[in-house]
């Protein structure tokens, strides 16, 4: 049996919402926790010079606690930091940068400025990625041979470490309104006319994920991708949608019949409304398709990219390569501070976006 590690303190912070805890020679990764938590740990795996061990029991917490403010944190897969204060995150993610680039990198740096942390804590994405599936996650408390078909469907986030698992989410404090309200109107609407979730290991189904992108401006884009074509079924959904929320900028569908949900390669087929939306930063109208790239924290892109100006320290005579432009918007962002800007990419919607927003 693997052993219970018993009044650990918690010491540092590790990669991918995990914190770490030595004992003698043993370094052990664990998530949830806080450094400053003294907990029971028992040891889910065991290697030469590492385990990954949960907390069991706690005897002291650390004042770097934070409370978690989401329904679904600890199951969903993101969000993992919330039990740990946004400044504490901050710091810690500094150092994690700080130790790969001198200690396993050998890099020797001069000082490091400190992270520009963002405004908003709480909806502040622009883009958000729901998946429908047949087996959403069951929680202990419920009896699975109990629940129907239907009460096994879940919208929402893939859970940690299982690919085919899918957590039903109720509230989600990541996307602005109306992301929460356009999600669970369509679970309703799809569990209301029977209409089937995406069952990813034996690939069958109809609804299989959606794309939800918001501006600041208000512009809505929602692009529902379906694994077949049911064109009643499809369209009825669409209007029913569109009729609900009027705001919806530019309603998109696909048709992905593919192994993989990623739309790429897929052709995104215009239903209703506009076939983009905008962006503004410094009188810069940024057009965004339903495939364009754009930093998703839309406020913090705008410091990313006013600081990346200011450290070019441009003087108007230069020519200045964006590699992997996207939809060209960093390029345009110092181009009136340079001779001339060339943007490189290889999605053709976004070359196209990249010309119309020129």
């Amino acid at each position: 049996a693997l052993p219970l590690l018993e009044k650990i303190t918690i010491t540092d912070v590790a990669a991918e919402g995990k914190t770490l805890a030595k004992v003698n020679d043993l370094v052990v990764f664990v998530p949830y926790v806080v450094p400053g938590d003294v907990v029971d740990l028992q040891v889910k795996r065991k290697k030469n010079k590492y385990a990954e061990a949960v907390a069991v029991k706690f005897h002291e917490y650390s004042s770097q606690r934070a409370v978690p403010f989401c329904q679904h944190y600890g199951v969903c897969g993101g969000c993992k930091w919330q039990c740990l204060s946004y400044e504490d995150q901050i710091k810690y993610k500094q150092k994690q940068v700080t130790d790969n680039l001198t200690r396993i990198g050998k890099v020797e740096l001069p000082e490091i400025s400190p992270i520009l942390g963002s405004e908003k804590t709480q909806f502040y994405r622009n883009k958000l990625e729901f998946t429908f599936s047949q087996r959403r996650w069951i929680f202990e408390n419920e009896d699975a041979e109990a629940l129907s078909d239907k009460e096994k469907l879940g919208l929402g986030f893939h859970v940690g470490r299982f690919f085919d698992k899918v957590l039903d989410i109720e509230h989600c404090y990541l996307q602005p309104y109306p992301s929460n309200e356009i999600r669970l109107f369509i679970r309703n609407y799809a569990l209301e006319h029977d209409l089937s979730f995406f069952n990813i290991r034996e690939h069958s189904g109809f609804l299989r994920n959606m794309f939800i992108r918001t501006t600041e401006a208000g512009n809505v884009m929602l692009i529902v991708c379906f694994y077949h074509e049911d064109a009643q079924a499809r369209i009825s959904l669409l209007n029913a949608v569109a009729e609900a929320f009027p705001q919806i900028t530019s309603l998109y569908y696909v048709i992905n019949g593919k192994p993989n949900d990623s739309i790429s390669d897929q052709e995104c087929m215009l239903f209703k409304g506009e076939d983009a939306i905008y962006e503004y930063m410094e009188g810069l109208k940024v057009k965004i398709g339903p495939k364009s790239f754009y930093q998703t924290n839309t406020r913090q892109a705008y410091k990313l990219y006013s600081v990346a100006r200011e450290y070019a320290a441009l003087t108007g005579s230069e020519v200045v390569y964006d590699l992997y432009t996207g939809t060209g918007t960093i390029a345009q962002f110092v181009s009136r501070q340079a001779s001339k800007v060339i943007g490189i990419e290889y999605v053709p919607e976004a070359i196209e976006d990249a010309k119309i927003n020129a």
